[in-house]
């Protein structure tokens, strides 16, 4: 199913356009958008301030081709001539190593300091239990009046199948093997986040400033506006029944947004809604939150850490955000109640 964007970017400037500049520090930088379809099962769309079509034209080739790589890469569902990626691993890694292109390994290690840091809650080990939500909520999805909830002994057999210390990395050899072969990862978490940072952080290395890349809600801004006024980015109302389309809007600069809500993918069962947010301790999705909100300087931490406290209380998960650097945070209850961290505040633009 596809997995439309969550967050919307608003971009308020209208720049002018000089005419007669000759040289790099005298021309205006002008506003340029692209937006692709074909990366990681969702749309992308680039924004960024710069001097000519032709110049914003090139660094989008770059763009592409790092999208297309990391999508490939970290794809679980589709086999890729050529390549090892994810879903290979899943099929293959539990019988013998599997050698792998070096962004799988440098996911890999991201996702285990992912899950130290959130404890355990953001888990790419649980690709078992996760594949069995993924078939149950396609199928509720297809045909609506004979959708199920899965059975929790099956639920829990798939669950003695993701112990994280299975995956078995060896570096010096570019390899990956499950000491379990019933073990399958899931990055689905973390993946996109991950990708987006590392273009974005390509992008810095050369130079490239006043942009915006939003993978598919994962936002993440290289410096401010050509102006030097922060990009704004609305927060979607999780009550799609609701005119409020945003909830409200944040400003900010060099920083990544990503959000992980209940509303994104989700099937019904009867009444009950049943979303693709699964918590490791109950196997099952929480219903604690219908949004939250992570601003922090990598894409791929915010993308894990919302991920993980959708899973956490609120205590726990303020307790999370006020121990890292940089990082705030916005929850919010099923209800419409709002929580913030200590500085998320700073960033919200007053309504006009």
């Amino acid at each position: 199913m596809k997995k439309f964007l969550s967050v919307l970017l608003a971009v308020l400037m209208v720049l002018g356009i000089s005419g007669c500049a000759q040289t790099e520090s005298e021309r205006e930088k002008q506003k340029f958008t692209k937006t692709y379809i074909d990366y990681f099962d969702t749309a992308s769309v680039i924004v960024g301030y710069d001097y000519s079509q032709e110049e914003f034209d090139e660094k989008c080739v770059i763009i592409e081709e790092q999208l297309k790589h990391f999508h490939e890469l970290y794809d679980i569902y589709n086999k890729y001539e050529g390549v090892n990626n994810v879903y290979t691993l899943n099929n293959e890694a539990g019988k013998a190593p599997v050698v792998v292109d070096a962004d799988i390994i440098a996911l890999f290690e991201f996702c285990r300091e992912m899950y130290d840091l959130t404890g355990g809650k953001t888990n790419y080990a649980m690709g078992s239990v996760l594949s069995i939500w993924h078939r149950y909520r396609e199928d509720g999805n297809y045909d609506y009046f004979s959708a199920e909830v899965p059975p929790m002994e099956m639920l829990e057999n798939a669950s003695a199948h993701c112990n994280i210390d299975d995956i078995i990395i060896d570096k010096e050899n570019s390899t990956v093997f499950f000491a379990d072969p019933d073990m399958k990862v899931d990055v689905g978490a973390i993946g996109k986040g991950y990708a987006t940072e590392r273009i974005a952080q390509q992008l810095e290395e050369m130079g490239v400033n006043n942009y915006t890349l939003n993978i598919g809600g994962n936002i993440r801004t290289l410096g401010s506006k050509a102006d030097g006024t922060g990009w704004v980015a609305g927060i979607q109302n999780p009550d799609l029944t609701s005119e409020q389309t945003f909830l409200l809007k944040v400003a900010f600069s060099d920083l990544a947004l990503v959000t992980s809500g209940s509303y994104q993918r989700y099937y019904y069962v009867g009444e009950t809604k049943y979303h693709h947010i699964i918590d490791p301790e109950t196997l099952f999705p929480k219903d604690t939150f219908a949004a939250v909100s992570i601003l922090t300087p990598n894409s791929g931490v915010a993308d894990a850490v919302s991920t993980a406290c959708f899973n956490l209380t609120l205590e726990e998960g303020m307790a999370l955000i006020e121990s890292m650097e940089n990082t705030e945070a916005m929850w919010v209850e099923p209800d419409g109640t709002i929580h913030y961290s200590s500085g998320f505040e700073a960033f919200i633009q007053p309504e006009e």
